[in-house]
């Protein structure tokens, strides 16, 4: 089992190593740099339906949830726009996403909808605003503490 003091900051890491992912997957689809959109190799056509939104989405949630900010609702819309990839470009093409190439929207939808569940964990600009406005970190309960009987 993880120590209780690991899981705030393991939570952080990860969700800011996925946010950092998705910033550049969305990034090279926009402007077209490392290596450009997985489809083309080049930039979406500004203003392409789905590709240039679900690029711009990408590129906005990731920098979002990568430093986190309004991170569940950035983790959600994210989650969402992956499930939407992974059942409209993907699923299509077979059932299962090792056969439609679907594994990475797939990976990135749960993984944003972990991320919207859990929060974004103590190091995020999120946790910051709420300390200073004298909020909560974090609305769900503390766990209660086992008493031998």
């Amino acid at each position: 089992m993880v120590p209780s003091q690991l899981k705030g900051p393991v939570l952080s890491l990860f969700r800011i190593v996925v946010g950092l992912l998705f910033l550049l997957h969305g990034a090279a689809s926009i402007f077209g740099i490392l290596g450009g959109n997985p489809a083309t190799g080049g930039a979406v056509p500004f203003g392409t339906w789905p590709g240039w939104w679900a690029a711009l989405i990408q590129l906005v949630c990731g920098a979002l949830v990568l430093v986190g900010l309004g991170t569940r609702p950035a983790a959600l819309l994210a989650s969402g726009s992956m499930a939407y990839a992974y059942f409209v470009v993907h699923q299509p093409h077979g059932l299962l996403p090792l056969g439609n190439g679907g594994e990475l929207a797939a990976l990135f939808c749960w993984t944003f909808l972990l991320v919207a569940v859990l929060g974004p964990g103590p190091w995020a600009l999120d946790a910051l605003l709420s300390r200073r406005r004298g909020e909560p970190a974090d609305a769900t309960p503390a766990p209660r503490a086992s008493v031998p009987a």
